[in-house]
């Protein structure tokens, strides 16, 4: 579950002269997460052996005792000296704070301890956050006396050391990665301690076991604008043998998965769409808005959020906005498609109108009409379900975000990224094996299918209805369970000539002649979970996770 941490001289700030003097002041926290599984301990009963006297003779018996001890790693915090300092510009100050982080584990295969910068309550942030404005944040950095200029910029730095209780016979865990001395604040949760064996096993009862402090130091220029700083360091233990299977969030799982974030910018990072496996899904225990996440498709950098649904799929609880551009390659090698194509289907050949495969790789190339464009309520016409018009089409509004967002209208030849469906003629809703399982989803997300399974069985293949079932009560006179959370589809509307309207339309991959199967939310709130219309009308895209 190894992590990476990029160290790097952070940026100069503007020098700011004017209206501040040299005296500010930083007050920041340090915030314990405390690993799981908790401790649990089996109670047990003691049988206590007895006899019988019978005359002169006597007999006796005794018992065996058993109990169950569990596995426990657990980590509690315990605060010594406030992380706060008053300095004054030009200085650079040292082990400011500290808190100590008590460890525990009774088996013998220890332990790891991550942390990550969680400023503004976003993990991934390593800035000390300037109370009044962002403008003059402080970025995590490593001060050297022996380098540092007037222009060195504004910095902060952690420390780790570690120890155990007088009389305790233990190891002490483990810095690593250079924690033990200061280093920059983590951006992605990396480890910064561990213990990989021994039992955790005190001498007598007065004395503690073995534990973690963390200080931190500052260092500021004599431009940095007076103020209140703060910002925050998140410390998570992992015991990396609990057979811990569940995790309580998309989050969480991406991280026990060993996976590294994403950094969009100075403040934000995120996981990758792509970087989602059917394990990290399956491994979140609950379902809804507290297992929900952002994810970034690392194709275009766009977010999406991602919610693992009571149907056990995760799936993007916002519309696909991905642009298609023409005489551009997109590989499934570099994550940029879902493909696969099953030769003993029957299926469509995937590797004709603009697919080609090389070395393994699979290759998609839009033709030249299979662009993306700006929809503006005049300039689309003529959506075909072969290539002779824009695949896609974007309706900009700066307004709405989030589940809100409208994404982009496809066709149908669009949404299963193709240059040609017209050689698809069946009737696929009893038969999906013959369903083309290319889509423009990114790598390791497929589109929808409609079936004519139950939607009552559990792991239904007709899933639209399956989350009506679920969330919805099976109505098909209101939407109200399908359009609000954790599901958020939406009424983004349809693109029909050079017209939109508002009502909701979801392509899947299941298909009869020129037409596909679709989830249509009429605006009169009625729903259709197998609605079936012409594949050359732009429509919604959600992608769900293989």
């Amino acid at each position: 579950m190894g992590h990476r941490t990029t160290k790097s001289k952070t940026k100069a700030k503007s020098n700011k002269t004017n209206d501040y003097t040299d005296f500010f002041y930083y007050a920041f926290r340090n915030i314990l997460l405390v690993g799981l599984p908790l401790l649990v301990v089996s109670a047990f009963v003691l049988s206590l052996p007895h006899s019988t006297a019978t005359g002169s003779g006597s007999t006796s018996s005794s018992g065996h005792v058993y109990f169950s001890l569990d596995t426990s790693c657990t980590m509690g915090s315990e605060l010594i000296n406030p992380h706060t300092v008053n300095i004054n510009g030009g200085q650079y100050k040292t082990n400011v704070g500290t808190t100590k982080l008590n460890t525990y584990c009774n088996d013998g295969n220890g332990y790891s301890i991550y942390a990550i910068g969680s400023s503004n309550n976003t993990d991934g942030n390593n800035y000390l956050i300037n109370s009044e404005n962002n403008n003059y944040n402080i970025s995590t950095g490593i001060y050297d006396s022996g380098t540092a200029t007037v222009n060195t910029p504004s910095s902060w730095s952690m420390k780790l050391t570690s120890g155990t209780g007088t009389g305790n016979t233990l190891t002490p865990p483990t810095i690593v990665n250079g924690y033990d001395d200061y280093s920059e604040i983590p951006n992605v949760y990396t480890q910064v301690a561990k213990r990989t064996s021994e039992t955790e096993m005190n001498t007598n009862t007065d004395v503690t076991g073995s534990y973690l402090t963390t200080t931190y130091a500052i260092y500021t220029n004599s431009y940095q604008p007076a103020g209140s700083y703060g910002g925050n360091v998140k410390y998570v233990m992992i015991h990396p043998h609990s057979n811990m299977q569940t995790a309580s969030s998309l989050e969480l799982a991406f991280f026990l998965a060993g996976k590294e974030k994403i950094q969009l910018d100075e403040n934000h990072s995120y996981y990758a769409m792509q970087d989602m496996t059917s394990d990290i899904c399956a491994s979140v225990s609950g379902d809804g808005e507290t297992t929900a996440t952002q994810l970034v498709d690392i194709r275009d950098n766009k977010l999406y959020w991602i919610t693992k649904l009571k149907d056990g799929h995760c799936w993007m609880t916002q519309n696909l906005d991905f642009d298609i551009e023409a005489n551009t390659t997109l590989s499934s090698q570099a994550t940029d498609l879902n493909v696969a194509y099953d030769s003993s289907t029957g299926q469509y050949a995937e590797y004709s109108d603009g697919y080609t495969k090389d070395n393994g790789v699979i290759y998609y190339t839009p033709a030249s009409t299979a662009t993306t464009i700006d929809f503006t309520g005049t300039n689309v016409s003529g959506w075909q379900n072969i290539n002779t018009a824009p695949y896609s089409a974007n309706k900009t509004d700066s307004t709405e975000t989030g589940h809100a967002s409208l994404g982009n209208y496809y066709n149908w030849t669009a949404a299963i990224a193709s240059n040609n469906s017209s050689s698809l003629t069946q009737d696929t809703l009893s038969d999906i094996s013959k369903n083309p399982k290319n889509s423009i989803c990114p790598k390791g997300w497929r589109s929808p299918t409609i079936s004519n399974q139950s939607e009552t069985l559990p792991g239904s293949t007709n899933e639209f209805a399956r989350l009506n079932y679920l969330y919805n009560k099976n109505s098909s006179s209101t939407n109200i369970g399908l359009v609000e959370e954790p599901v958020w589809f939406t009424l983004s509307g349809k693109i029909n000539g050079n017209t939109i309207d508002s009502s909701g339309n979801y392509w899947s991959n299941t298909y009869s002649g020129g037409s596909a199967y679709l989830l249509y939310l009429d605006k009169d709130k009625s729903v259709s979970v197998s609605a079936n219309f012409s594949k050359g009308l732009g429509r919604s895209v959600r992608c769900v996770a293989n």
